[in-house]
């Protein structure tokens, strides 16, 4: 047998043991895997302020991708879930759906279609939308040296084009397949994709328009310019999923609904995918689409 005074310690040493994972459970940090340009942008726009501050989305760093980082904090904020957020950032994409089916992830800030989400719904749940059904319209992306897309007049030229996109993202890939071109090609890394364009081994690739960016994207060696003219619209629409397996699933799910219909009911919803460029200007830009008889 030990002394007291080492039974004490022991009593002590245990009652520490204890306690502190029950401590740190209240205390950690959720942790939130979020790319690295997307962040980088993030951070430009907030230049400082934080999220609860942000009720105008004008900007340069502006972009569908940081609306819908800022507008799921706000919401989660409105509705109760105070937990702050450990940002791990990186080149992640479809790694995120894997964290979210085993419940290492929380929620995407990346809002998914609905086409993607349904597939997944034993794993997560689906907020309502955040872009409805028929509020999507997307650029078409392009090399600004490719003369081929520049010089594109209508919905039959696009038979000599080619773009780029994956299955994985359902609405895009059956977007493009509805479009007459001459090839479909697949690739399945967003990253990889705008090389490829960049670099003009294929023609276009779908993006949200970015007007306080000029309709531009440039990084690591990529520039891409969306079309002055032609927009397409994707059909579906886009809801935050939070994992139903993660410790704070059921909480922060129940907070972002509600916090959502807050914004939504106060029109900051519509508002900030406007101010990020979804609804285009229509005296610059037309849908490209067959024409009708």
């Amino acid at each position: 047998m030990g002394s007291i005074k080492d039974n004490l310690y022991n009593a002590l040493t245990i009652g520490v043991m204890l306690i502190t994972p029950l401590f740190v459970s209240a205390t950690d940090n959720v942790q939130m895997y979020i790319r690295d340009d997307v962040y980088a942008d993030y951070q430009r726009f907030l230049n400082g302020r934080t999220v609860t501050e942000i009720d105008n989305f004008s900007g340069r760093y502006i972009r569908r991708d940081v609306v819908d980082m800022i507008l799921v904090q706000k919401a989660l904020q409105l509705g109760g879930f105070d937990k702050s957020f450990d940002y791990q950032v990186g080149n992640v994409n479809f790694r995120n759906t894997k964290l979210l089916e085993q419940g290492k992830l929380l929620l995407s800030f990346d809002s998914y279609w609905l086409a993607d989400a349904k597939p997944l719904a034993e794993h997560i749940f689906i907020t309502d939308a955040v872009i409805r059904r028929g509020e999507y319209f997307a650029g078409l992306y392009y090399s600004p040296q490719n003369n081929k897309m520049t010089d594109l007049s209508s919905f039959d030229g696009l038979n000599t084009l080619t773009a780029v996109s994956t299955p994985r993202w359902r609405t895009d890939w059956e977007t493009l397949k509805k479009l007459p071109l001459k090839r479909h090609v697949l690739e399945h890394e967003w990253v990889a994709q705008a090389r490829m364009v960049s670099m003009q081994w294929v023609d276009f690739m779908l993006m949200p328009l970015m007007p306080n960016k000029s309709n531009e994207y440039i990084l690591e060696g990529i520039h891409l310019v969306a079309h002055p003219k032609w927009v397409v619209l994707l059909d579906g629409s886009r809801h935050f999923v939070v994992s139903k397996y993660h410790p704070d699933g059921e909480r922060a799910f129940a907070a972002l609904q509600l916090g959502l219909a807050k914004l939504r009911s106060k029109g900051l919803v519509k508002l900030a995918y406007q101010q990020a460029g979804f609804v285009p200007d229509w005296s610059k830009r037309q849908e490209l689409k067959p024409q009708a008889n």
